[in-house]
């Protein structure tokens, strides 16, 4: 079955998920920020599909937040290292984590904690607003048309509605 692509679409979220959408992507990366790094140890760990896995490094090779690098030359053989990209996946894999352990962890707790090591503390992803550094609820923000957003669009009734456009143009 075709998966659709959100690859085009004008929405950052549609197109991290057409990169990230399946189960075993973001437990890749979890386990390469564990230090996970060689093929044979990220199947062992995961408990993955070979042929799953392999799809699933190339494509995180092919986007840039892994890079393959040679590691042994008799026989040949390839690690698997986070980029720039990758490495700055890992707040969103903590605030995934910090979800879950509200909402699914079991009675006894949250299954692993994150130590800062700068402080010495355990910790907990929280999202904040980069001005205020208030948190952040869905009802306490507005979204808006960003520069990157198709202008051809805006002139839809469904996304002038989405987006409260014909309310700024009121007078005060």
């Amino acid at each position: 079955m075709r998966r659709t692509t959100f690859a085009n679409w004008p929405c950052s979220l549609a197109r991290s998920m057409d990169l990230f959408g399946d189960r075993w992507t973001p437990l890749v990366l979890r386990e390469a920020f564990y230090g996970i790094s060689r093929f044979d140890d990220f199947q062992q760990e995961l408990g993955i599909a070979r042929n799953t896995l392999t799809e699933r490094l190339r494509r995180l090779v092919d986007a840039g937040l892994m890079e393959k690098r040679v590691y042994e030359t008799q026989p040949i053989r390839h690690g698997y290292l986070l980029t720039e990209a990758g490495r700055d996946f890992y707040p969103v894999i903590l605030a995934i984590t910090a979800w879950g352990d509200r909402w699914l962890a079991e009675e006894a707790g949250a299954p692993i904690t994150t130590r800062h090591e700068a402080c010495g503390h355990d910790t907990r992803a929280e999202v904040v607003c980069s001005h205020c550094k208030e948190p952040l609820a869905c009802e306490d923000v507005t979204p808006r048309p960003g520069p990157g957003y198709p202008p051809k669009l805006l002139d839809r009734p469904d996304v002038r509605r989405r987006f409260k456009l014909d309310a700024l143009e009121e007078p005060a």
